[in-house]
């Protein structure tokens, strides 16, 4: 069992830049594939960024392509996602989610499905 908690998020205003944490309690964090994902009113929740168990590879939605960095800081236990140029779009809660990963330690898992493990999310609201 790993726990996660998010932190980092408020309301901001169009264009402004956030960062986001997610750190791990329960286990080293270096077992887990990470990925950011997020999820407004009436809607599904949505793949935003994601990051391999070895950190060399990343993955991002086409929405937020460019404006949106994930990384990770095993040492910390932490995952980020840092948020650039936002848009009243990008509001929604944000969670991290991790996978128990034995291989493939180079593939970035983009489908919810695919998480084993869930943060309670962080509310985002950007403001025009």
């Amino acid at each position: 069992q790993v726990q996660l908690a998010e932190s980092g998020g408020e309301s901001v205003q169009a264009g402004d830049s956030l960062r986001l944490s997610c750190a791990a309690s329960g286990r080293a964090l270096s077992l887990f594939a990470l990925g950011w994902f997020r999820q407004a009113p009436g809607t599904e929740r949505e793949f935003v960024g994601g990051i391999s168990r070895g950190g060399g590879n990343t993955n991002y939605a086409v929405s937020v392509e460019g404006r949106f960095t994930v990384w990770r800081n095993n040492d910390k236990n932490t995952v980020y996602l840092q948020m650039n140029s936002l848009k009243p779009e990008d509001t929604a809660v944000y969670y991290c989610a991790a996978k128990s990963v034995s291989d493939l330690w180079a593939y970035v898992y983009t489908t919810r499905s695919d998480y084993d493990y869930w943060g309670q999310g962080t509310q985002v609201t950007v403001s025009s």
